[in-house]
């Protein structure tokens, strides 16, 4: 195996993360685990942490004795946000004043591409399409005029929860505030984004300004990506993380998922045959509200290669499907069921109790042919080793969940 720059820092993670542990020993949330192991204990003796935790006497559970929220913020030294709650209910987050652009400007930097078009724009202008309701960061939940939506150098044009019941006129007011913004990169929701694309699509709309388009928020799929490259013509990127831990894992111009090494500590806990784990994030600069072990809901493969480690990201823990010999199915297993397929714009797979399924789909331009369809439905079916066809039918909506995000898989 080759000492690249890249495993060299990976193998020094440990020994930074065991620097910083006699900190966050101190902090109310860790102290009890802390003196159940002892002093000596190293960091994998600390047990796993869900929001549960997170929500437990906040913020008391992370400030140090002597520190108040209200003087911090109003001394503005943090930033105190909400996760969008499409787990459960939502979870205060608390950071540092400026730590989330710092944070996304890293990691960004993990694709040359996008590093290039950075560099060459200093001030790259975005333009934004995610659901409303999500948390103060990213997105706006009432009807704003356009200037109260453009902050430093982002737009956020979306003001619609769900996507299937925009108008024409809408969408329209959307792409018009982004050719007059003129930004240099979209940063959209998948789901958000393909039904914008298709509206720009039949009215020959171009953004000649845009050179790459960040997907984000939730699990995007391959149909998605598909019709948003081929509508907008530019490279499209998988760029996640979670209000919580901050950006985590960016897709470089290979699509591997990379990590930022020097902003988290990265664990994929209780793998099963294939590797396929419970994501688990320790943040390494987030000194307001350091998470360590922090099981982030999703799931998660690492490859470790010759030269570098990267990441599959498989989808939320509780969106799987179960094989009939009980074995996990994740979205993401699904999801590559549908790459070859054309003529679908967004779709949910539901399992039942007893395993059947039931897949309802929002076309693309031209609904996907009787054959075309059966043969994605057969290799869904094969994955799962169904006894029953799957059931399929189209449909002009589908419904979010409370938080605005939306299901490619869904469980009973």
């Amino acid at each position: 195996m080759l000492a690249t720059p890249e495993l060299v820092r990976e193998a020094a993670q440990m020994a930074r993360v065991e620097e910083m542990l006699p900190r966050w020993r101190e902090l109310p949330i860790y102290r009890a685990a802390s003196a159940a192991t002892g002093p000596a204990a190293g960091f994998a003796s600390l047990p796993l942490i869900t929001k549960r935790e997170l929500r437990e006497n906040f913020p008391h559970n992370f400030l140090p004795a002597g520190r108040n929220l209200d003087a911090l913020l109003a001394e503005k030294v943090v930033e105190l946000e909400h996760t969008s709650g499409s787990s459960e209910e939502r979870t205060a987050v608390l950071f540092g004043r400026g730590w989330w652009n710092e944070q996304e400007a890293r990691v960004l930097r993990l694709n040359r591409f996008v590093a290039q078009v950075l560099d060459g724009h200093p001030n790259a202008r975005r333009a934004t399409i995610v659901p409303p309701v999500c948390n103060g960061l990213v997105c706006f939940s009432n009807y704003t005029s356009k200037s109260a939506r453009t902050v430093d150098a982002t737009r956020f044009v979306n003001q619609a929860r769900i996507p299937f019941l925009q108008t024409d006129a809408e969408l329209g007011r959307m792409a018009e505030e982004i050719l007059e913004w003129s930004p240099q990169f979209l940063d959209l929701d998948p789901v958000h984004g393909v039904w914008f694309a298709l509206f720009c699509e039949r009215q020959g709309i171009k953004f000649p300004s845009v050179k790459f388009i960040l997907v984000s928020y939730e699990f995007v799929s391959v149909v998605h990506r598909a019709i948003m490259q081929r509508v907008f013509g530019v490279p499209v990127f998988n760029f996640y993380g979670s209000t919580e831990t901050g950006h985590l894992l960016m897709e470089n111009e290979r699509g591997e998922m990379k990590a930022c090494l020097d902003l988290a500590f990265y664990e994929v806990v209780e793998p099963d045959e294939r590797g396929v784990g419970d994501l688990v994030v320790t943040t390494l600069t987030n000194d307001f509200m350091p998470l360590v072990r922090y099981r982030i809901g999703d799931l998660a493969a690492r490859q470790e290669r010759p030269y570098a480690t990267d990441y599959v990201v498989h989808g939320r823990a509780r969106d799987a499907l179960r094989r009939r010999d009980g074995r996990r199915v994740t979205t993401w297993e699904i999801d590559r069921c549908f790459a070859a397929a054309t003529g679908i714009a967004h779709y949910q797979l539901r399992q039942n109790e007893a395993g059947d399924c039931d897949l309802q789909f929002i076309p693309d331009r031209e609904a996907p042919g009787a054959g075309e369809l059966r043969t994605v439905t057969r290799q869904i079916e094969n994955v799962l080793e169904l006894e029953n066809k799957i059931h399929c039918t189209a449909v002009n909506k589908l419904p979010p969940l409370p938080s605005g995000k939306f299901r490619l898989t869904h469980r009973a």
